[in-house]
């Protein structure tokens, strides 16, 4: 089938030569036709890096790459005139309302949808995004009575800026990606979303003007991590709250309209629910990493060693580790702390080695800055430590559990969910608790290796590439028999059923070849769906009455197509249920087939 990728500021082919989760993903499904859609930062940055090799040019070719800058220069395009014009006025109000009414919430899809569909006639929204005319709706909705100014009075330049924040991020309802043409997302069975965010936007349009399904994969929410980021964003109150609003309202109507979301953990999937996500329509697929196939750690060091690892700021508490390494150290005088990773906050790591040196084990603790691979981090060390005051993603605790090594973490975010029985777990900024933990498995060499290696096969049994690939197949094939064949050409509301994926399902016709000759097949079909129950055959099994069964009939009706299925199973072992007798569901139509 044919599935369009959308990204956001992801690079296709990534230079480092791994490549990341969506090469991953593409290289594992390759019955599947993929294409790239790529929101790059600015023009150029999301193609493949120069100097690639050839294989990464053959993918290229093989993978088309659509590309959409979110910044810099605004896509060329003329004005609107008078009367499309107040057509877009009217839309971008709407819109705008939605943001900053809290009792017109509602209007944010349709005044979305709208832009999008006049933007698709005439190619004017960039060019009326940037007008006076937007402008001036934007500051006469954010200042009208009614309007929420909890985080203050904007000024007139709050509305400048806020304008050109949100033409930047509706700048993918103008993108020429739309349309049944080859290339457009009207011609693909359905839209993959990567991140969530600005990359659901084209997902949203191709659902609204085409009837193209979509799924949204996010490891770590964009939501989420927008709320963070515009703590430190260097912008006035008023515009950063007017832009989460922005966010807040496409993550809810994102997950709205998706098909099917998959979060990365199951902590992600709680997030999710709290933003108005369908439990129904969620699943957890872990983010799958290459480092399964990793040999193991090798001999431990012969000084007991605590290895920690992460960006050196106050998030990820490396003073919590220093704590507790001083209560360790007071017990087993030769122990060593080694702290793995980059500086993310000016001074904070000089913070820290004064906290060492206050704390007086400032000779047993070595800053390594950031290792040439997570695996040397992990060999370096007897005990692996996690202190963070919290873990939103997977991924690192994982790779630490690959390695063989024990592992100690904080209670917080995925870590129970990751580690669960492989591991000690200790609440956050508990130093006491910490080094308790660390002592015990420093003390106790068996038990070590047994939770490092029962931690290695657990992450192995998670976090491989093929369980990943292996549940988007069948996402991706469950999502297309579900949805509409052809959506555009599907009948008004009222004016009859909306068509179906397929008119018989598949056991119609098994059935009918096993009960007639080539030449009478068609007759023959409608007659064995309609017979009373039927003789015994030669090894004279009894084949009951099938007239009831609505889901086998001709007409496509809306039965419960999982008894014929089940049929089919019976078929292949040799009976059919009798009349009243419940389908035998303990086989599948692939076992029938």
């Amino acid at each position: 089938m044919r599935v369009a990728l959308l990204t956001e500021g992801v690079r296709p082919r990534s230079p480092r030569g791994a490549g990341g989760w969506c090469d991953r993903l593409v290289d594992g499904l390759r019955e599947h036709d993929f294409a790239w859609y790529v929101l790059a930062g600015t023009a150029g940055t999301a193609g493949t890096a120069g100097g690639a090799g050839a294989a990464d040019a053959e993918d290229t070719a093989r993978t088309p790459v659509h590309e959409l800058a979110l910044r810099g220069r605004r896509p060329a395009g003329r004005a609107p005139g008078a009367l499309r014009g107040r057509q877009y006025a009217a839309a971008y109000d709407r819109l705008v309302r939605s943001l900053l009414r809290p009792g017109e919430r509602s209007g944010f899809g349709p005044g979305l949808y709208r832009l999008a569909e006049l933007a698709r006639a005439d190619g004017a929204l960039p060019a009326f995004l940037v007008s006076d005319r937007a402008r001036r709706v934007l500051e006469r909705v954010w200042r009208s009575p009614g309007a929420d100014t909890s985080a203050g009075q904007p000024l007139v330049c709050d509305v400048l800026v806020a304008a050109d924040l949100l033409e930047q991020c509706l700048r993918p309802l103008s993108a020429p990606w739309y349309g049944t043409a080859p290339g457009g997302l009207g011609a693909a069975d359905l839209c993959h979303v990567v991140g969530g965010g600005p990359a659901a936007l084209p997902a949203l349009v191709a659902k609204q003007l085409h009837g193209v399904p979509f799924v949204v994969t996010e490891h770590g929410l964009h939501l989420r991590e927008q709320y963070l980021g515009y703590r430190e964003a260097p912008y006035r109150w008023p515009v950063r709250a007017l832009l989460l609003a922005f966010f807040r309202a496409l993550t809810e109507e994102t997950y709205r309209q998706a098909a099917i979301l998959t979060p990365g953990s199951a902590h992600d999937q709680q997030w999710q629910r709290r933003c108005g996500a369908d439990p129904a329509r969620t699943r957890v697929v872990y983010e799958g990493t290459p480092a399964v196939d990793r040999p193991a750690a090798g001999p431990e060091p012969v000084a007991p060693t605590l290895v920690w690892a992460g960006a050196l700021e106050p998030g990820r508490d490396p003073e919590l580790a220093l704590h507790a390494f001083a209560r360790v150290r007071a017990e087993l005088p030769a122990a060593r702390l080694v702290l793995h990773g980059e500086e993310a906050v000016p001074g904070y790591r000089a913070h820290c080695a004064a906290v060492a040196e206050r704390l007086g084990v400032a000779d047993a603790v070595e800053f390594a800055g950031r290792p040439r691979s997570a695996a040397e981090a992990w060999a370096d060390g007897t005990v692996v430590v996690f202190s963070a005051l919290s873990q939103r993603r997977p991924r690192l605790l994982a790779d630490a559990m690959l390695s063989g090594r024990a592992v100690v973490s904080t209670d917080v975010g995925v870590a129970r969910e990751v580690v669960g029985p492989t591991g000690l777990l200790v609440p956050p900024r508990d130093p006491q608790a910490l080094a308790g933990a660390c002592l015990a498995l420093l003390r106790d060499g068996e038990r070590r290796a047994r939770l490092g290696l029962a931690g290695r096969l657990r992450a192995q049994e998670r976090f491989a590439v093929e369980p990943v690939t292996g549940a988007f197949r069948e996402i991706y094939l469950e999502l297309v028999s579900q949805w509409p064949a052809f959506p555009a050409a599907a009948p008004d509301a009222g004016a009859g059923p909306r068509p179906r994926p397929f008119a018989r399902p598949a056991e119609y016709w098994i059935s009918d070849r096993r009960r007639t000759a080539p030449t009478e097949a068609a007759p023959a079909a409608a007659a064995a769906l309609t017979a009373e129950p039927v003789t015994a055959d030669s090894d004279g099994t009894d084949h009951s009455d099938l007239s009831d069964r609505s889901d086998l009939s001709d007409d496509g009706g809306t039965a419960d197509r999982a008894d014929g299925a089940a049929a089919v199973v019976a078929l292949s072992r040799g009976r059919l249920p009798a009349a009243g007798e419940a389908p035998d569901r303990s086989g599948s139509f692939a076992e029938a087939v």
